[in-house]
């Protein structure tokens, strides 16, 4: 299975946080499953940490994509024609944070699963979304 972490899972799976359920420790640990990190969730974290409404403790950002190295995960860029064609994505009024919605859109249209603990995004399963939490 080809798995995508969200921004907080990612942070999580670095950190080594007890915040990841079960079910996502689960499937980070299968060396079967392919796990990726979309530059979106990259540049949310980077963009949250320059605002101010993140605060990553101790981990410098400029040492994610070795944490990602160091634990398999695979950094995946943002396609062009993913991010023109994620205008087709359905609006949700639960849902409208619009990294996740890109994230949630690559899912999709390259038939990944998404790990994240935002149950809001589980609304796009009737679009064709696979999800884990």
């Amino acid at each position: 299975m080809t798995l995508v972490l969200d921004s907080p899972t990612l942070l999580w799976s670095i950190g080594k946080s007890d915040a990841l359920s079960s079910a996502a420790l689960d499937v980070i640990k299968d060396s079967d499953n392919d796990i990726l990190v979309s530059a979106v969730s990259l540049w949310e974290i980077s963009l949250k940490l320059s605002v101010g409404t993140l605060v990553i403790g101790s981990l410098e950002i400029q040492d994610i994509p070795y944490y990602c190295k160091e634990l398999g995960f695979a950094l995946i860029p943002l396609d062009p024609l993913d991010a023109l064609a994620s205008a087709h994505l359905p609006r949700k009024a639960a849902h409208q944070d619009p990294f996740e919605r890109m994230v949630v859109y690559q899912c999709i249209r390259n038939n990944y699963t998404l790990v994240s603990p935002n149950k809001s995004v589980s609304l796009y399963k009737e679009d064709g979304l696979k999800y884990i939490w």
